[in-house]
C-alpha cells in the first residue's frame, strides 16, 4: 500500500514537471521575485528622502537662527552711540580701501570695531538698496558720539569740510596756477599754465586734499559753459565775431576798472572806438605786453613802455589783440556782450575812484586837465606828510596796482595805492589821435 502511494506521488511529479518539445525550446523564465521585498522598497527610498529633507530644513533653520542672532547683535552694534567723547576731524586719504578706512577710524577712536563697520558697509550694499555706497576721501567732522552708522552715510555722501579758495577777478592764468600751488588744502601737480582766459574767476569750495588740477578743470568747465550762455544772449550788430574775441575784449574791460556801474560804460567806449577804427589806446595791453603771465609791472608805465610795440600794446596794433590778458569776470562778460548805448570814445579818472567819459577829444582834454590838478593836489598832500617824493604830474603813467594783483589797473585800488606810497603813481590817460 505504501509502495503504490510512493509511486503515486513520483507519477505525479515527473508529470507536473514534463514540458513538451515546443516548451523546451522557450527560454526559461526568471523566479518571480518575493512579494514583501516589492512592497517595501519604494518605502524605505521615501523614508530616506524625507529623512534627508527634515536634516537640511533643520540645518537651515539653525542657520537662520545664528544668522539672525547675528545680525541682531551686528545691528545693535551699528546704530548704538559710538565712542567718540567730544566731536572730531578724521581725514580719509585717496586711494584707500574699506578695510582700511574702517582700521584708521577704529585707530582714531571714531567707531568701536572696524569688523562691525566692514560688515555694516557690505550689508548696505548688497541688500539695502545703496549700490553706489563708495566711501569718498576728504576731511571730516564726525560728531560726539555718532554711531557707524552716521560714520557710514558721513563718509558716503561725502559730507566733507569745504574749504574757499578764492580766485578774483582780472588774474593772469600764470597768477592762478601760482596760487594753488601756494593752497596747502589742495594736492598735486600743476603740468602747464591754461591758456590765458580760459578760467572763471569765483570762490571754489573745496575738500582737504582735492587736485589741483581738478579745481582747474572745474574752473575751465564754469568758464565753457558760462561763455556759452553769455555769447547767446550778446547784443546784435557788436564788433566781435568770435566767442574768442569776446574774451579778449572782455579782459580788457576787466582790467580797466573794478566798477560795477561802469564796466558796460567802458565797453561801450571800446566797441565804440573799433566801430570808427580807432585803436583802444588801453593801458593795461601795455602792461601785458611786456611782462605777459606775470601781470604786474612793478612800476608805472613809461613814455618808453608806450611807443614798445609788441602784439598786445593797443596803443601800437589796430584791433585786439592776439589773445586775452587776464581771466574776465562773469560782469566783465557780460558787459563786454551788452554794452551801454553811448558815443563816449574817452575816459579818465576823476579822483573819486571812478571815471569821466568823453564822446570828443575837446571833452577829454578838458577831464584830463582836471585830474592832473587832482594829481598836483594830491602830491603836494603827500610831500606836506613826508610820505614819499611826489611824481611828476606832467608825466603820463598808468600805476601798477601791486597791493591787488588782481586788477592792476583798477581805479579804485589806484586811489588807495595814491594816499599810501608814492611809489604807485596816479594814473592819467593821455590821448592819441588816431
Amino acid at each position: 500500500m505504501q509502495n503504490r502511494k510512493k509511486r503515486s506521488d513520483v507519477t505525479r511529479t515527473r508529470t507536473a514537471g514534463a514540458r513538451s518539445p515546443n516548451e523546451r525550446l522557450e527560454p526559461a523564465r526568471a523566479p518571480a521575485r518575493p512579494r514583501g521585498l516589492q512592497e517595501n522598497e519604494p518605502s524605505r527610498f521615501i523614508g530616506g528622502m524625507v529623512r534627508v529633507a527634515s536634516g537640511l530644513f533643520t540645518l537651515a533653520l539653525v542657520a537662520m537662527l545664528t544668522l539672525g542672532g547675528m545680525g541682531v547683535v551686528l545691528y545693535n552694534q551699528f546704530e548704538r552711540p559710538g565712542p567718540l567723547q567730544e566731536a572730531r576731524t578724521i581725514v580719509v586719504a585717496k586711494g584707500k580701501g574699506r578695510i582700511q578706512i574702517a582700521e584708521t577710524l577704529e585707530e582714531q577712536g571714531v567707531i568701536a570695531n572696524r569688523w562691525t563697520f566692514v560688515a555694516g558697509h557690505l550689508f548696505q550694499t548688497l541688500f539695502g538698496g545703496k549700490r553706489n555706497l563708495d566711501l569718498k576721501a576728504g576731511e571730516y567732522q564726525v560728531e560726539a558720539h555718532a554711531s557707524m552708522r552716521e560714520v557710514l552715510d558721513t563718509l558716503a555722501q561725502g559730507k566733507s569740510i569745504q574749504y574757499k579758495v578764492a580766485v578774483p577777478e582780472g588774474l593772469t592764468s600764470q597768477q592762478i596756477v601760482e596760487r594753488l600751488r601756494a593752497e596747502s588744502n589742495l594736492s598735486g601737480e600743476i603740468t602747464r599754465v591754461p591758456p590765458e582766459g580760459s578760467l572763471m574767476p569765483d570762490t571754489y569750495l573745496i575738500s582737504k586734499g582735492m587736485g589741483r588740477q581738478e579745481l582747474l578743470d572745474r574752473m575751465q568747465a564754469h568758464m565753457s559753459e558760462f561763455l556759452e550762455t553769455a555769447w547767446a544772449k550778446r547784443q546784435s550788430e557788436l564788433p566781435l565775431r568770435t566767442v574768442e574775441e569776446a574774451v579778449v575784449f572782455a579782459s580788457i574791460v576787466e582790467k580797466e576798472t573794478g566798477r560795477a556801474d561802469e564796466r558796460s560804460k567802458v565797453a561801450a567806449v571800446f566797441h565804440n572806438r573799433l566801430k570808427k577804427g580807432m585803436r583802444l589806446q588801453s593801458d593795461p595791453t601795455i602792461i601785458y605786453g611786456i611782462v605777459g603771465g606775470q601781470g604786474s609791472l612793478g612800476r608805472a608805465i613809461t613814455k618808453p613802455d608806450i611807443d614798445t610795440k609788441t602784439p598786445y600794446n593797443t596803443y601800437q596794433i589796430n584791433g585786439l589783440p592776439p589773445g586775452p590778458i587776464c581771466n574776465p569776470g562773469r560782469d566783465a562778460i557780460m558787459a563786454a556782450l551788452n554794452p551801454e548805448a553811448t558815443n563816449d570814445l574817452y575816459f579818465v579818472a576823476d579822483g573819486t575812484g571812478g571815471h569821466v567819459f568823453s564822446e570828443t577829444l575837446k571833452e577829454h582834454n578838458s577831464a584830463v586837465q582836471k585830474w592832473r590838478e587832482v594829481e598836483r593836489q594830491t602830491a603836494k598832500t603827500r610831500a606836506a606828510n613826508s610820505a614819499s617824493q611826489s611824481p611828476d604830474p606832467d608825466a603820463a603813467p598808468v600805476p601798477e596796482d601791486t597791493a591787488d594783483d588782481a586788477k592792476t589797473n583798477k581805479t579804485d585800488s589806484r586811489q588807495k595805492a595814491a594816499s599810501a606810497s608814492a611809489d604807485i603813481p596816479l594814473p592819467v590817460r593821455k590821448p592819441k589821435k588816431q
